[in-house]
This record gives structure tokens, sequence and C-alpha cells, in this order.
């Protein structure tokens, strides 16, 4: 999804104006908030409601189907972005982070309350320190953001594996490797999102802030889950 965004127009001094960048990214992160708000309500319910939550625990091809979903929909929105009408892709978006929502509550139930708020706000904290550093910052992350994508498919590679070896000390590595993936990736994908804020026109700037979202919410989520095997306590 990192190298599917649409092809930007010629670059223009409209467009490439402080503030209508400042405008799309105002965007992206109102659209992050509120998939992060719809997956917290979602997971909420999901854990609180007897039936659907024995449901999701007693099924796993339930709980897989969604997991495919979820990568399905990630394909659909990246891949055919430049087909998509706006409200079209933020639906999309929006039902990602419902499905999304409702997988990470079997995930959060097994840790107490108190340990997911404290990791929630460790993540917050360093999530909007890394995108604010990837705003502001003059030198060019592109070639960080490089490694650090092949990087993310060595991570995901290493944990098909150790699903089958269930090494302990390979799963802290694994953690604490995703830890600084995703720190640097927060930077590299702000900083691309503005990029390309400032070489797009007005009629792709909703399918932008949609795809800009995505990246970020899949950053903030996965650092989220990565951080919570270090401070997370178990029921």
């Amino acid at each position: 999804m990192y190298n599917t965004q649409p092809t930007p127009p010629p670059f223009t001094a409209q467009v490439a104006d402080a503030s209508y960048v400042s405008r799309i990214m105002k965007r992206v992160y109102l659209k992050m908030f509120l998939a992060m708000i719809v997956t917290a309500i979602t997971s909420f319910v999901c854990m609180n409601v007897p039936a659907v939550f024995y449901t999701l625990m007693t099924h796993s091809g339930l709980y897989f189907g969604l997991l495919i979903a979820e990568v399905v929909l990630v394909f659909v929105l990246a891949g055919a972005l430049h087909k998509l009408s706006s409200p079209v892709a933020t639906l999309i978006f929006y039902v990602y982070s419902i499905l999304n929502g409702v997988v990470l509550s079997a995930i959060l139930a097994a840790y107490t309350a108190s340990s997911v708020f404290s990791t929630f706000v460790i993540t917050a904290a360093v999530f909007g320190t890394m995108t604010i550093y990837g705003y502001v910052t003059k030198s060019d992350l592109s070639r960080v953001g490089t490694f650090l994508f092949m990087a993310l498919i060595g991570l995901v590679i290493c944990t098909i594996v150790n699903i089958f070896l269930k090494s302990t000390a390979m799963e802290w590595v694994i953690s604490f490797a995703g830890v600084v993936i995703f720190i640097g990736l927060t930077a590299w994908d702000t900083q691309k999102i503005k990029q390309m804020a400032a070489m797009t026109d007005g009629s792709q700037a909703g399918k932008l802030a949609t795809i800009g979202a995505l990246s970020l919410y899949l950053d903030f989520v996965n650092l989220f889950l990565y951080l919570l095997r270090f401070f997370g306590n178990r029921e």
C-alpha cells in the first residue's frame, strides 16, 4: 500500500501553497482520529456484549475470515483508489476500522484495562512526536523509509516463521523490531503525505486524505500492538 498512491499532477504554485497543504494534512489527521474512535468503540462493544465476544473466541474460522477481509479491504482501497470516488474510499476505510475493532477486541481482552490505556497514552506520545518530526523536518527520509519498508517485509516473514517455532526469545526480538520500524514509518509516511499534498490538486485531495489517514492509522495501531507486548499486563 505504500507505493500505490495516485500519481500527482505537475507542480504549480497554487497547489504548493502552505495553507493548502495544511488543510489536507488536517483532513488526514481528522479521518485517522475518527477511524481510531470507530475502532475503539467497536472493540469496547465486542468485549462487553457476551454473545458477540463468545462467538469470536469460539469460532476461529470467523476470526481468521475477518483478518482476511481486513487485508482485502486494504488492498482494494490502495490498489483501486484512482477508480473510487472519495466518499466510497472513505466508506471502505471506516468499514476497515470497524473490522479492525472486532479483531482487536480478542487481543485487548487478554490485558488489563489500565495497561491498555497506559500503552495507548505512550503510543500516542511516541506517534505524535514522530509525526510532528516527519512534518517539520527538512531531511529527506525516503532512503530511510525504503529501508524500513524492506525491514517490515522481513518482520512479517519472521512473524509467520515464529508461529511454527513458538520461540519466546524471537517474539521479543520481533516486538522490539516492530516498535523501531513503525516509529520510523510514522515519520516517513507523514513526510510522504505532506509532499504528495503539495503536488495534488483539489480533485484528489479527498482521496489523498483517506489513503494518508489509512497509512498513519496502520502505523499507530501496529505501534500500539507492539508496545502492548512490553507494557501490557495480562488478566
